[in-house]
């Protein structure tokens, strides 16, 4: 049987958010705790302050405007931290918060994808709250990258496959 259009699209969000979630995570794994709340200055955010934001934008924005959980961000908190969550905690809160935005992505049909929710003043159908947070989430996800390997110097190895025949990754 086809999948609908509405499933392809839910499939490859949780997808998607899986896959990069796993990404930030082989990043921390090589970090320690300074490496995780350094910056580079005043104007910039560490791979802590990425990773509480992110939790923040998917429980907000998935939680609370798609699955109707109280809002509880305080966004501000999020790029304001210079430190106080260890990485085990950052990782903890980072499983937590996509298991919980994947929970509810995936739960959803096509009927609940064009239901209008408002999320920081933005009146949108749920499925843009969802692309939006799997984009978001893609764009930190790259700068965690980044860091992580300038804070290392290793290569982190996530597209060692585009050089062989075949490979086993099913999304780009």
């Amino acid at each position: 049987m086809a999948q609908t259009l509405g499933q392809i699209f839910i499939t490859h969000s949780v997808e998607k958010l899986r896959q990069l979630t796993d990404r930030i995570l082989t990043c921390l794994a090589r970090l320690n705790e300074d490496q995780i709340w350094t910056r580079g200055g005043d104007h910039e955010n560490a791979i802590g302050n990425l990773i509480l934001h992110l939790c923040g934008n998917l429980r907000q924005w998935i939680g609370s405007g798609v699955g109707n959980l109280e809002n509880i961000r305080v966004r501000d908190l999020e790029f304001s931290a210079r430190g106080g969550t260890s990485n085990e905690e950052l990782r903890a809160k980072l499983e937590g918060t996509v298991d919980l935005a994947i929970g509810i992505i995936a739960g959803l049909d096509e009927q609940a994808l064009l239901r209008i929710t408002t999320v920081q003043g933005y009146t949108i159908p749920v499925m843009q709250a969802v692309a939006h947070v799997v984009e978001h989430f893609a764009q930190h996800t790259g700068q965690i990258i980044l860091l992580t390997k300038h804070a290392t110097g290793e290569d982190l190895g996530f597209y060692r496959h585009l050089s062989q025949t075949a490979h086993s990754e099913k999304t780009p």
